[in-house]
């Protein structure tokens, strides 16, 4: 187990006596497969809820001077998109290699070992590498952390910092009743106050995985750490530092404020989960300064969770690792922060689909501060860095994605011709509810959405954006290119 205590500046301190224990099992026990000293060590860093609005991607209002430094150091895909905006689908597909339809999985509860063919003995992302050798540990929020969705036999060591909820993860949450100095319903929307960054998870996380990364031996056994931070996913808390970063009256404001003009209101919604802690009305529009105050949330929880990453980044170059660790650093799908009238994901939209995603190797420095404009999708995440570890040639033949590992050599080549998102509406509360799916592919140029019923399968509407001339997405403009609609329905996978 970790013993944490926190020294004379708030600062949380380990005794990893477990960690040190296993490791040492690990290393002399030989677990999997026979070890490859040439073997890069993988240090995979998942953001949750962060959109491409940020760092390398280009709003300077974001302060992220640890993301820029990563992607300086890395490749950074400029299209890269996630299988569904919504946690526990899109990291059950990108942790399997499979897509959500394949996988099964399309809420936030449901487990793939169950719903995936052959979940039993499906082989994930890290237990393909703790298969071949690695020592693989978990610190923070991989898989989803609702219910039976966790995977224990993923990892060679027990997770830490898994499980909860996100609305637990504040200080007013975690403070005795009698002691509160608010008095509130339901947990806090947002949350400044003068605290340690281990006040939250993603401090206790960040000051994990550095430990385990000074601790971990120079020998023949590569690591695979995945590292999970809770930020910027609601409610949007943060040590007061980080909001004094930002003037609230300098933030930019969102684009656009309205909906696409012709856009079919069931791929709208109502952004129930923001509506769903304090302070925000059930329904109705959010006044400007609920906008601004919560984008000012938004903005200092990404550079609470930059700090974390920098925290990593610091112990790694310090480390005898650094120049034999592949850097992969992504989020699970965007989110909308006011634009288009929404809040939150689960919508087909490009600002929820695109998502960031870097991959700095040190064993390749033609890719260092480069970019690719390539459509990737998270599911390829996993041939790619099994190629990169140069263990790809163990994988089955079942996965879903494209190794992308080349780009590395050449940023300026064209892997994919399209990437598909899928999401259903509405996604928040029983699946009673549900109406439709909406399937969407994005082309270097496109964005097309379908949108059927579930009951009867029939067409209900569709969604054509123009991203050459409408980047924002300000404009349903299927009626006026229906060549474009019939190729791109094509396109959809059945």
């Amino acid at each position: 187990m970790f013993w944490k205590r926190l020294d004379s500046s708030g600062r949380c301190l380990q005794m990893c006596c477990g960690l040190c224990i296993a490791l040492t099992i690990a290393m002399f026990c030989n677990v999997g497969a026979a070890t490859d000293s040439r073997r890069p060590n993988v240090l995979l860093i998942i953001a949750d809820d962060l959109n491409c609005a940020i760092g390398p991607y280009g709003d300077d209002s974001a302060v992220t001077p640890h993301l820029d430094s990563l992607a300086a150091r890395g490749l950074v895909f400029e299209r890269a998109y996630c299988q569904q905006a919504v946690c526990n689908p899109s990291r059950s597909s990108f942790l399997t290699g499979l897509r959500p339809g394949t996988v099964g999985v399309d809420d936030l509860r449901k487990s793939f070992r169950k719903t995936a063919p052959n979940g039993s003995t499906l082989v994930t992302l890290p237990e393909h590498f703790k298969n071949n050798g690695y020592f693989c540990q978990d610190i923070g929020k991989i898989f989803h952390n609702m219910g039976e969705t966790q995977d224990r036999r993923s990892w060679s060591i027990d997770e830490v910092l898994h499980r909860g909820t996100h609305a637990a993860d504040t200080v007013h949450t975690n403070t005795p009743e009698a002691a509160r100095t608010r008095r509130l319903s339901k947990a806090p929307v947002t949350e400044s106050l003068p605290v340690s960054d281990v006040a939250y998870r993603d401090g206790q996380i960040a000051n994990l995985a550095a430990a385990m990364i000074r601790d971990f031996p120079d020998g023949p056994q590569p690591f695979f750490l995945a590292v999970g931070f809770w930020r910027p996913h609601l409610p949007f808390v943060a040590p007061k530092k980080y909001w004094d970063l930002y003037d609230p009256a300098k933030l930019s404001q969102p684009f656009p404020q309205t909906p696409p003009e012709n856009v079919p209101e069931i791929a709208m919604h109502s952004s129930s989960e923001v509506r769903s802690y304090d302070g925000i009305p059930k329904e109705g529009d959010l006044s400007a300064e609920q906008n601004q105050h919560l984008r000012h949330g938004y903005y200092a929880s990404i550079s609470f969770l930059d700090a974390q990453v920098g925290e990593i980044l610091n112990a790694l170059d310090q480390s005898e690792h650094r120049d034999n660790t592949i850097v992969v650093f992504l989020s699970d799908h965007g989110f909308h922060i006011g634009q288009k009238s929404l809040w939150g994901k689960t919508t087909n939209f490009e600002l929820d689909a695109r998502v960031p995603f870097v991959i700095a190797d040190p064993r390749a420095p033609n890719s260092q501060g480069k970019s690719t404009a390539s459509l990737t999708e998270l599911v390829d995440l996993y041939p790619t860095l099994a190629s990169l570890a140069g263990i790809n040639g163990t994988l089955g033949p079942d996965l879903q994605g494209t190794d992308v590992s080349s780009l590395l050599t050449d940023p300026n080549q064209s892997l994919k011709n399209q990437a598909f998102t899928q999401h259903q509406h509405p996604f928040y509360g029983s699946r009673k509810n549900w109406k439709a799916w909406g399937h969407s592919v994005r082309t270097a140029r496109w964005r097309y959405t379908q949108w059927t019923s579930i009951e009867d399968g029939n067409l209900l509407a569709e969604e054509l954006y123009d991203h050459q001339s409408d980047p924002h997405e300000t404009q349903n403009v299927a009626a006026e290119h229906p060549e474009i609609v019939r190729d791109l329905q094509q396109r959809l996978p059945n």
